[in-house]
């Protein structure tokens, strides 16, 4: 049987069910998540894709990332992935959430379209990047980056990031002011 996914309307309703790849390949709008770890030294940890992977194959993305199964929520979903991805088993409320975005992306590489209703969330992550499980077949490993660098990468850095992922994390994650005043609150980074 063929893994399939909710196609939802520009209102983010559920209108049907279609396989991964067809969604993929005709550019169906469906449901992802992504969360983005980060240290308490003020790093972002990257998740870097297997090189065979339908969408953007060798790249740098969020440390965790997936679609929304059918009858899962968001918040489902993402502490799903982040079992799958990372090994670590969370709850949803260690989840924080930054955004919910509507976005289109088209992968040059394979040709597949990624028109999505997204939302992201922030992990705080207190261990070391090598207690991180790398899932098998998925993915390389993990990268962590200095979050103060992000936003002066040589071009040949930024290109092995996913660019809308590079993107979100230069002009939005550390930006936000909301964001901004809940991690000086929580006293995790020091400013």
């Amino acid at each position: 049987m063929k893994h399939k996914l909710n196609i939802v309307d520009d209102n983010d309703e559920i209108i049907g069910e279609e396989e991964r790849e067809i969604i993929h390949r005709q550019g169906l709008r469906h449901r992802e998540i992504h969360v983005y770890f980060v240290t308490p030294n003020r790093e972002v940890i990257f998740q870097h894709r297997a090189k065979d992977k339908d969408t953007y194959p060798d790249l740098l993305d969020a440390t965790v990332g997936g679609h929304v199964e059918i009858g899962d929520s968001y918040e489902q979903a993402a502490v799903k992935e982040t079992e799958e991805e990372t090994g670590l088993k969370i709850r949803p409320e260690d989840l924080i959430l930054i955004s919910k975005i509507k976005a289109s992306g088209h992968d040059k590489i394979t040709g597949a379209i990624n028109n999505v209703f997204s939302q992201r969330y922030l992990y705080i992550y207190h261990g070391r990047v090598e207690g991180l499980r790398v899932e098998s077949g998925k993915s390389i490993g993990f990268e962590t980056w200095p979050i103060d660098k992000m936003s002066n990468l040589s071009e040949s850095d930024k290109a092995r990031f996913i660019k809308p992922i590079l993107d979100f994390v230069v002009n939005e994650l550390f930006v936000v002011n909301e964001l901004s005043e809940f991690i000086k609150k929580t006293r995790f980074f020091s400013f």
